[in-house]
Parts: C-alpha cells; structure tokens; sequence
C-alpha cells in the first residue's frame, strides 16, 4: 500500500524505484556496499532470467537499459515487506513502535550500508 509505514518505519514504497523504471537504481544500489558492477550486472541478469525483472529501452538514453519488476517481482516485494512486519511485530508488542524506530535509527548509524562484513 503506497504511503504506508513499513514494519521498520521505513515508506512502504521503499522499492517503488524497482516498480516502475529503475533508471540504473538496481546497479547503483547493489553495488553501493562495494560490489562491483560487473557482479551487480550479473545479479539483475540472474533476477531477469528468473522473471522477476526485465529490462527496456531507455526513453531518453538509447545507450541504456531500464530494470522493471515484473508480477513476479513486485509479489516476491510485497511478500518480502509482510515477512518482514511478522518478523518485527513481536518487537513492536514488547517494546512499542516508538523504540522499535529508534533500534532501526541506532543500526541505521551503526551499518549505514547494509550488514556489517566480518574483518577476517
């Protein structure tokens, strides 16, 4: 539901940018945490021979390729998102929604791009 809360505070539109044109978001993004692109590229072309996204013509670069969920790609979002608001439900009745953010806000500060990688 667009404009919704996800269970981390987080807009539930979050992925929206995958939703329609992804305008290089998918590569951007996974390779944010130093992946490469090359191994980003081989991921949208592993979620594309797996359905769950395809890719267009640019409108406005003819150089360029646009990433597009398809049905499948938006169900796995959506089934994604309520996986993780059951996951965190128990959080919310414990602690209440208020704290719950402000674990997500600490970690956010903690591992601003993603999970931590171990040094060894």
């Amino acid at each position: 539901m667009p404009g919704r809360a996800g269970p981390w505070g987080l807009d539930a539109q979050f992925p929206a940018p995958l939703a329609g044109p992804a305008y290089g978001f998918a590569c951007v993004r996974i390779a944010s945490d130093g992946t490469t692109v090359t191994a980003a590229s081989q991921l949208v072309d592993e979620i594309v021979r797996k359905g769950y996204a395809e890719r267009q013509p640019h409108p406005g670069d003819a150089r360029a390729r646009l990433v597009v969920l398809t049905g499948r790609g938006r169900e796995c979002t959506r089934a994604a998102e309520e996986s993780a608001a059951e996951a965190v439900r128990p959080w919310v009745e414990l602690i209440g929604e208020g704290e719950v953010r402000a674990l997500r806000d600490h970690l956010l500060r903690i591992a601003p791009y993603g999970p931590i990688r171990p040094a060894w």
